[in-house]
C-alpha cells in the first residue's frame, strides 16, 4: 500500500496570506503546505481522505488519474471545499464517499447539487426523457455524481482490498473520524483527545499519521509533544505529523522529535 501526502498544513495553509513570518518566507519547499489530505493506493485502487481547498492542485501534482472512493474525517471547510473537483472522476459512474452522518449531512447541504439526480427539469413520468436528462447531466453538465455512505463510529467497511475502520476522536468538542486502513496504517488528523476505546482500536498500528499543530497548546489540536505521546503509547514503528501550522520549520520538527516522529511534507510518499 502506498500513501502520498497531498497536503500537510493547517486550515490557513503555508504560506499564510499576508504573513511575513520566517516559516512563511522559508525557501525550503517542505515548508510550503497545502491543506491536509492523503492519497492511498493499493492493488490498482485509489482513495483520498479529505478534499481541501487545493484538491485540484494536489491531485494534478500527484498525477491522480482515477479515484474509487473518498473518506471524510469531518466537515470543516479546509477538509471538504475541494469536493466539486471530484466531478472529473464521475464522468462514467458515480463516486462513493464515506463519513459520519453529521459530516455527510453537512456536505449534502453545502454541495446539494452533487447528490440530486433530478436537478434538470423533466417529466419524471416519462422514462425516456428522464434517462436522456441523466445522460446529459452525466456527460455534459459538469456536476459531480456522488453516493453518500454513512459510517457508524467504529464501523468497518471494504474498498476492494482496503479494509477500513472509522475510529472517533475528539477535535475540541467535535467528534471526527480517524481511519485505520489494513491494520498497519492509521490517519488521525484534527485531534485534541482520544478515548481509551479509540486508543485500543488503534493498538497495533505500525505507521501513524497524526495531527500536530505546533509547540504551544491549542484547544482543538494536539501539540507536537502530545502527538508524540500518543505515538509512544501506541508503540508505533514510525509516526508522521500533519496539519502543521506556520510556527515551526519542517527541519526544526525533525530535529526535536525524530527519529520516531517526523514532519510529513507535501508530496511525501510512504510504502506501508
Amino acid at each position: 500500500m502506498r500513501v502520498t501526502f497531498l497536503g500537510t498544513g493547517t486550515s490557513h495553509g503555508i504560506p499564510v496570506i499576508a504573513c511575513s513570518c520566517p516559516v512563511c518566507q522559508s525557501s525550503d519547499p517542505k515548508d510550503k503546505r497545502f491543506r491536509s489530505s492523503i492519497l492511498v493506493e493499493s492493488d490498482g485502487k485509489s482513495i483520498v481522505i479529505d478534499t481541501g481547498y487545493e484538491f485540484r492542485l494536489s491531485a494534478v501534482r500527484a498525477g491522480i488519474k482515477k479515484l474509487d472512493a473518498v473518506l471524510y474525517t469531518h466537515s470543516h471547510s479546509d477538509h471538504i471545499m475541494g469536493l466539486d473537483d471530484l466531478r472529473v472522476f464521475t464522468h462514467d459512474s458515480s463516486l462513493p464517499i464515506y463519513g459520519s452522518k453529521a459530516t455527510l449531512d453537512h456536505i449534502k447541504n453545502v454541495f446539494s447539487y452533487a447528490f440530486s439526480r433530478h436537478d434538470w427539469p423533466c417529466n419524471h413520468a416519462d422514462k425516456e426523457e428522464e434517462e436522456a436528462v441523466m445522460e446529459l447531466r452525466k456527460h455534459n453538465y459538469g456536476l459531480p455524481l456522488l453516493i453518500a455512505n454513512e459510517v457508524d463510529p467504529y464501523g468497518r467497511f471494504s474498498i476492494a482490498s482496503l479494509e477500513v475502520e472509522a475510529i472517533p476522536v475528539m477535535h475540541g468538542l467535535m467528534e471526527v473520524y480517524a481511519y485505520r486502513i489494513n491494520q498497519d496504517f492509521a490517519y488521525v488528523t484534527d485531534v485534541s483527545s482520544i478515548s481509551e476505546r479509540s486508543l485500543s482500536e488503534l493498538h497495533g498500528v505500525k505507521t501513524l499519521v497524526i495531527g500536530a499543530l505546533r509547540e504551544r497548546q491549542h484547544p482543538t489540536h494536539f501539540t507536537f509533544r502530545e502527538a508524540e505521546g500518543i505515538a509512544r503509547k501506541l508503540g508505533v514503528e514510525r509516526c508522521y505529523f500533519t496539519h502543521i501550522s506556520h510556527e515551526t520549520f519542517y527541519s526544526q520538527i525533525n530535529r526535536s522529535y525524530g527519529p520516531l516522529c517526523l514532519s510529513a511534507y507535501d508530496g511525501l510518499t510512504l510504502e506501508v
